[in-house]
């Protein structure tokens, strides 16, 4: 079995959203395989800043749609832990500064999770051997 799986922010939104493809033959992929899915508390908080700010539209509270989207996803919740948020801040070569960002790679490092995201930045940091990432 590979390594399991930690949805990135626009992952987790994606896949909410149920529209795409590629995004749902990798998730349909991991459940065929029983390849455990995480999600970060982090993310919880990204989407309540996304939607509070006008840049993503939840016609309910973030809370509840969040907790019925870790629900139905069969996805567990990640610790966040002083551990984590500590290694947040410690990442070696340049991880750039986004919060949420940080705390979902070291949460991905400190559990041998592969994150799953579109975010190149993400992704270069992957190709630089620092945490496992797969582009979706």
């Amino acid at each position: 079995m590979s390594a399991p799986l930690l949805l990135d922010t626009c992952a987790v939104i994606w896949a909410a959203n149920g529209t795409d493809a590629a995004l749902r033959t990798c998730l349909r992929k991991a459940h065929e395989d029983r390849t455990p899915i995480w999600m970060s508390p982090i993310t919880a908080w990204e989407i309540g800043t996304l939607a509070a700010g006008g840049r993503i539209g939840i016609a309910r509270p973030v809370l509840s749609w969040f907790e019925d989207v870790l629900a139905k996803s069969g996805a567990k919740l990640a610790e966040l832990g002083p551990k984590t948020l500590v290694a947040s801040t410690e990442l070696p070569d340049g991880m750039h500064r986004d919060l949420a960002d940080r705390i979902i790679v070291a949460t991905a490092r400190e559990h041998g999770l592969r994150i799953v995201t579109r975010d190149r930045k993400i992704l270069s940091y992957a190709e630089k051997g620092h945490v496992m990432a797969v582009a979706c």
